[in-house]
Parts: C-alpha cells; structure tokens; sequence
C-alpha cells in the first residue's frame, strides 16, 4: 500500500508527480508529515488504508445502487472520506485545509432519517444481501465498520494532540448505520423481504 506517497500529493494541492510510483516503500515503510518515515504496519497506516478500501467499495457499489439521492450522498461520502484519510496521513498539519466537523455527520443523520422513513422498523436481525444493489451495500457497511475499529485502535496508540478524533469517529460510527439503512432501504424500494438469521 503506498496511500501515502502516491495520494499525499492530492492531498496537500501539491504539483502531481509524473510517476505512479516512487519506490519510497520499497523498505516496508512509508511517511506521514511530523514522523518521518514509520513502518507500513503501524496502526495509524492501517487506518487510512481501510477507509481507502472503504472509498474503494462505495465506488463499487455506486454501479449498482439505482437510487439517485442515495447515489449523491455516497458520492459526497466518497469525498468526505478523503479528507478524513488526509486528516491521519497529516495530524494537525496546516496543508489540510479541511477537516471532517459535526455537520458532516449530522448530514448523514439525515440520510438515514430519509430512507428509514420509506420501510418498517425491523424486529429482528437480517442476513446481509437480498438485491444486487442492498448486497453492496452491506459490504460498504461492514467495511466501515473495520475502518472504524481501525481508526479507534489507532487513536488510542497516539498522543491524542496529534489528531483530533472526536467527529472522525462519530463521522465512521454513524456511517456504517448509513450503509445499513441504505440497504435495507435498496431492499424495500425492490420489493424483496429480509431474511432472518435461523441461528441453525
């Protein structure tokens, strides 16, 4: 994973490099600003790499999700999510100019007050899956959920004055209840009723 050197130049409006590749990870290491080079395995490297697959899987499931409100806001997701990965790449670096704040979740508080409004409350759990769309879904929630754990762990390993993680983990917490909603959600709009665990 080299979503340091290769995407630290977006992040900061730097000039683009002419190679998609720097070879600066050949070691096993990779930089983040204020450290230096740190190994590839820390926990704060293993953050920003989930949200980058995180990123990754709502690109996916936008092919598929058919909804065009729900399509805008994973978009606008998609972007909050760089700037949160920019966020731990750079600490409390001046170069980042924005940050995840309170509204960001308090938007997607909405998002999720929108589509539950469409179906029944549930009264048991569900299997992940139903559509094609919901089953991308679910995989956008679960991956959130890692990220969230990841950034947690990460958090916990650092000098809390380095990062502030306050709305970055209301910000993941309250995503993954988005991706939720939104597949059932997908599920309903399509007709197909949720299965429920047999625990067999």
């Amino acid at each position: 994973m080299e979503i340091i050197e290769k995407c630290f130049i977006f992040f900061t409006q730097f000039p683009i490099m002419s190679a998609y590749y720097t070879g600066l990870g050949d070691e096993g290491e990779t930089s983040i600003i204020g450290k230096g080079r740190i190994p590839k395995s820390s926990l704060i490297i293993a953050a920003i790499g989930d949200v980058d697959e995180l990123n990754s899987c709502i690109g996916v499931a936008l092919h598929h999700v058919k909804d065009k409100t729900l399509k805008d806001d994973m978009k606008s997701v998609q972007d909050k999510l760089f700037t949160l990965g920019a966020t731990l790449a750079s600490g409390n670096s001046s170069l980042i100019k924005t940050r995840i704040v309170a509204s960001d979740t308090t938007s997607i508080e909405e998002g999720i007050s929108r589509m539950s409004d469409k179906f029944p409350k549930l009264a048991k759990f569900v299997l992940p899956g139903g559509s094609e769309q919901a089953a991308f879904l679910h995989l956008c929630r679960s991956v959130a959920r890692r990220a969230e754990r990841s950034i947690i762990a990460a958090s916990k390993a650092q000098n809390s004055a380095e990062i502030d993680y306050t709305h970055i983990i209301s910000y993941m917490n309250r995503l993954s209840s988005f991706f939720f909603v939104a597949a059932l959600y997908a599920n309903n709009a399509e007709g197909i009723k949720e299965q429920n665990p047999t625990y067999s």
